[in-house]
């Protein structure tokens, strides 16, 4: 069995995120508000530098698209059919800081935090461990996202107020397969198995 490889780039992680994902996440807050848990379902769209919202924000910033990308993240019920409503829906848009793609920006449209267009910083560690900071006006938040195979990852992420952190927040993130997807597995599974 071939190793797992991380996506060591913005550009990889977008493309080996792209897809729905099953978010399972549990909130705990530092203070008197009651802790929470949830499910929900992630939709990832990946579009390349030569869609105008890439062209944009590099336009406004004044930088080169040439190595940009970016994607789309929304978020659904798990019990809905419907496409996910845009209301719940973000932008990011990459904008790598040189050539080896290993730290740069992400310009957000709205903020998870606080609903504000916001600027992201990231970095990749030498195992494929992404850190996302991000300065809001009265908060800062820092995200750490790590894929453990190519359908299953994780989230962990701490919000910082005035006074301390606020609060932490756990996610575990599984791949949605298609039926298709899901067919090839068992049978690959199962020659595996008749062959051991």
């Amino acid at each position: 069995m071939a190793r797992f490889t991380p996506p060591m780039t913005m550009q990889a992680f977008f493309r080996k995120s792209e897809g729905t994902w099953f978010t399972r996440r549990t909130v705990h807050h530092f203070d008197c508000t009651a802790d929470e848990s949830g499910d929900s379902n992630l939709v990832i769209s990946v579009f390349d530098n030569s869609d105008e919202r890439v062209q944009k924000v590099c336009g406004q910033e004044g930088v080169s698209a040439e190595h940009a990308c970016g994607a789309s993240f929304a978020w659904q019920s798990t019990l809905s059919d419907a496409p996910p409503n845009e209301k719940y829906a973000a932008v990011l848009i990459d904008v790598p800081s040189d050539e080896t793609g290993l730290s740069g920006r992400l310009f957000r449209d709205h903020g998870y935090i606080e609903d504000i267009p916001v600027i992201s910083r990231y970095v990749f560690a030498e195992d494929g461990l992404l850190t996302i900071s991000t300065d809001y006006e009265s908060s800062q938040g820092q995200e750490r996202c790590w894929f453990v195979n190519d359908n299953f990852r994780v989230r962990v992420s701490t919000v910082r107020m005035m006074g301390g952190v606020n609060l932490m927040t756990y996610c575990s993130e599984f791949r949605c397969v298609s039926e298709g997807v899901l067919d090839e597995m068992v049978a690959r599974n199962q020659a595996l198995a008749a062959a051991g």
